[in-house]
């Protein structure tokens, strides 16, 4: 079994991968939802969806997020009614939007719908929200503190960021299976995701991080930086706003307590010495997913890096 911590589009490409690298039912992804929130009367999971998509195999190649072949209909409709059409949702997913609503206001938690969802889709991985209560990623601009959505989405990450939180954080309690999921795991894999908004999150769960610092599984991260810049979004100015040094060290110094291992861009390998002369395993590698093939070798890339430290029992798909 391998336990991988994703969000965001980085970690949707790893996880591909990975289905590909290893069987689907050996995998459990848990995924951040401080993104999620309410549109149109309806609870949004944004990553949750991609994951789930992905999973699937219904994620939009094209987009990186959303259904394949997806129309919207539904969102021109509403737009030409004067509402919110900003976050752009497609016919197709808002099925799954309709649905999760539908199953929470009947009784069902998060874990549960997100279950249920996934059989719905014929899905043998299992798929784990990082809590059943909400979280909430906000962010602090010169205009006031604003969710990351309005920040990521609406507003194209354009304003200067002061400060991150996740309001609710505090009082969460990790969903059932998450600890299980990291303590009886062959390995840990931290997806390339944003570190502070997509990963930050799923570790301010109380319980988590002290979960990953005490698993025996080998814990190895992808780092989203190259050469000193995030691959894609505002993962550079988001770490520089928590004291992280845009560069895999940055990386690094976030999962500090529980890193075994960092899988870095080969480009990187001056910084990846100076990490390894520190004590930490570097495994340097092309970490720019691209293509079908880019998105396949980064994740062998990474379960060779958690064998290196210990057996990882999932075969490695050819």
């Amino acid at each position: 079994m391998i336990t991988v911590l994703t969000g965001g589009t980085g970690g949707a490409k790893f996880v591909d991968g990975l289905r590909r690298t290893v069987p689907s039912e050996e995998i459990t992804a848990i995924v951040n939802t401080g993104d999620d929130f309410e549109w149109w009367g309806l609870h949004i999971s944004p990553d949750l969806d991609s994951i789930t998509y992905v999973l699937a195999s219904l994620l939009s190649k094209e987009r990186g997020w959303g259904v394949q072949s997806d129309t919207f209909f539904c969102l021109q409709t509403m737009a030409g009614m004067a509402q919110p059409a900003w976050f752009q949702i497609g016919d197709r997913d808002l099925a799954v939007h309709v649905l999760r609503s539908q199953l929470i206001r009947q009784g069902k938690t998060l874990t549960g719908a997100t279950a249920q969802i996934a059989v719905g889709l014929k899905i043998p991985a299992r798929i784990l929200p990082m809590s059943d209560f909400p979280v909430a990623t906000m962010v602090t601009t010169p205009d006031g503190e604003i969710s990351f959505q309005e920040y990521f989405v609406h507003r194209r990450y354009r304003d200067p960021v002061r400060a991150v939180r996740f309001a609710g954080a505090g009082r969460a309690t990790p969903a059932p299976g998450v600890i299980e999921a990291i303590s009886e795991t062959s390995a840990v894999l931290i997806a390339p995701s944003n570190p502070v908004t997509s990963i930050g999150p799923i570790l301010a769960v109380p319980g988590i991080r002290e979960a990953l610092r005490q698993t025996s599984a080998p814990v190895v991260a992808i780092s989203p930086i190259v050469g000193g810049a995030a691959v894609s979004g505002p993962a550079g100015a988001l770490m520089a706003t928590q004291g992280l040094a845009v560069s895999i060290a940055g990386v690094a110094k976030a999962y500090e307590d529980f890193l075994d291992a960092l899988v870095a861009d080969q480009r990187d390998d001056a910084e990846a010495a100076k990490l390894e002369r520190s004590g930490l395993r570097v495994h340097l590698t092309n970490t720019v997913m691209k293509t079908a093939e880019d998105k396949l070798a980064l994740a062998k890339s990474a379960v060779v890096a958690a064998s290196a430290i210990a057996p990882v029992v999932a075969s490695i798909e050819t």
